[in-house]
């Protein structure tokens, strides 16, 4: 273990902070991206380091294996994982929730479901996003016929909100 840190909890957090960091770095220059979360998990012989990036028009391959490349050499030149790791760089995929409202707009039209605070749950699909909320046309069951009806949900009253995929 490295120096720098004195528990097994305490070095994941040191390097995960110190990873949001550099990223957020590469990312200054290009405002379009944004970091939307770093994993540090698994075991002393396994660690893996998961970065999510995403952007407002989304992120291509290109981009993920650019930073991938830049995080792995400024990781090795400062030692900071003495143990072997596995560093993925990605965009999220349908099976991340969006965490930042940021992410909404490239979603319009799709079909999703929205954690409010409350514990209650909507799905529908998205119709608008503003600043202060989205607007949703909720699909609701009536015995065995679905309606919808539009709905305004504000982004204080969302816990997260996930793309749903449909094979229709």
């Amino acid at each position: 273990m490295s120096p720098l840190f004195f528990n097994e909890n305490e070095c994941r957090m040191d390097v995960k902070k110190y990873i949001e960091d550099l990223v957020q770095s590469y990312l200054a220059s290009q405002p379009d991206l944004f970091l939307v979360e770093v994993v540090v998990s698994g075991s002393t012989k396994k660690n893996k380091i998961l970065v999510l990036i995403d952007g407002d028009e989304g992120v291509n391959i290109d981009k993920c294996a650019e930073i991938s490349r830049k995080l792995s050499a400024d990781l090795e030149e400062k030692d900071i994982m003495e143990e072997a790791y596995r560093l993925e760089v990605s965009s999220p995929g349908v099976e991340f929730p969006l965490k930042f409202k940021r992410q909404y707009p490239k979603h319009l039209g799709r079909k999703v479901k929205v954690a409010l605070k409350d514990g209650s749950e909507k799905t529908g699909k998205l119709l608008e996003v503003t600043e202060e909320a989205i607007r949703l046309d909720e699909e609701r069951k009536e015995g065995k016929k679905t309606t919808t009806q539009e709905i305004q949900i504000n982004h204080d009253d969302i816990k997260n909100m996930i793309v749903l995929v449909s094979f229709k």
